[in-house]
């Protein structure tokens, strides 16, 4: 059964909150809950040129034994539903897991952006405990998703509306898994109508291939 490493890396913390600081979406504002001040400091400027003034920002955050007890902690919990976990995505999604082991680093902001081809996501130190196990329930679908089926789906619909539908689908999490973390995964404002789509047809019938169809026809309309 594929399993889930966490760990702290503060060089890559340091580059998400950087890219944070300059990265814009359609779907969500990710800039809103950062400080004013980290914004100042590596808003519109290189990594290079911010690196260590970011660095002496986080240090004592990053230098705080929490860390290392909430990866202890997410650990040990996710231990006790990965089995489950994987068994129901690989049933529900009907291909293979895509990889024998996942990491997910913990990062010190709410942006927890994901690698389709390295196979690793990130998780926030500040997320409540349950919602940090949906984020990884949440980023591991997305990976899944990107090694199955965005290439086939995207040659129908686009890059765009492909986006969209990956996000919407973790409203599936809900529906099939929500007995793991006892938590809903709410998803971005934009995306609510089409996850509300998505929940009404899983309910009619629980076929992913078939699901995806009417999500394609339904995103063309």
């Amino acid at each position: 059964m594929p399993k889930v490493i966490f760990k702290f890396n503060k060089e890559k913390d340091l580059r998400n909150i950087w890219r944070t600081c300059n990265f814009n979406s359609d779907w969500h504002d990710f800039k809103k809950n950062l400080n004013e001040d980290v914004l100042i400091i590596a808003q519109d400027k290189s990594f290079e040129e911010c690196k260590d003034e970011l660095e002496e920002h986080y240090k004592k955050l990053h230098n705080s034994e929490l860390i290392k007890i909430f990866v202890e902690s997410l650990q040990k919990a996710w231990d006790k539903i990965n089995d489950e976990f994987f068994k129901r995505l690989e049933k529900i999604m009907k291909r293979p897991i895509c990889s024998k082991n996942f990491v997910a680093y913990i990062t010190t902001i709410g942006r927890c952006p994901y690698n389709p081809d390295k196979k690793f996501f990130m998780v926030s130190l500040f997320y409540s405990f349950l919602n940090a196990l949906t984020t990884c329930g949440h980023e591991i679908m997305h990976i899944q998703f990107h090694n199955t089926y965005w290439e086939s789906i995207e040659e129908k619909i686009g890059e765009e509306k492909t986006a969209d539908l990956k996000e919407a689908l973790t409203v599936l999490l809900n529906l099939e898994f929500k007995d793991l973390w006892f938590v809903k995964d709410r998803g971005y404002d934009s995306h609510q109508e089409l996850r509300s789509f998505i929940e009404q047809e899983w309910k009619k019938e629980k076929d992913f291939d078939v699901l995806l169809e009417k999500c394609i026809t339904y995103l063309n309309k």
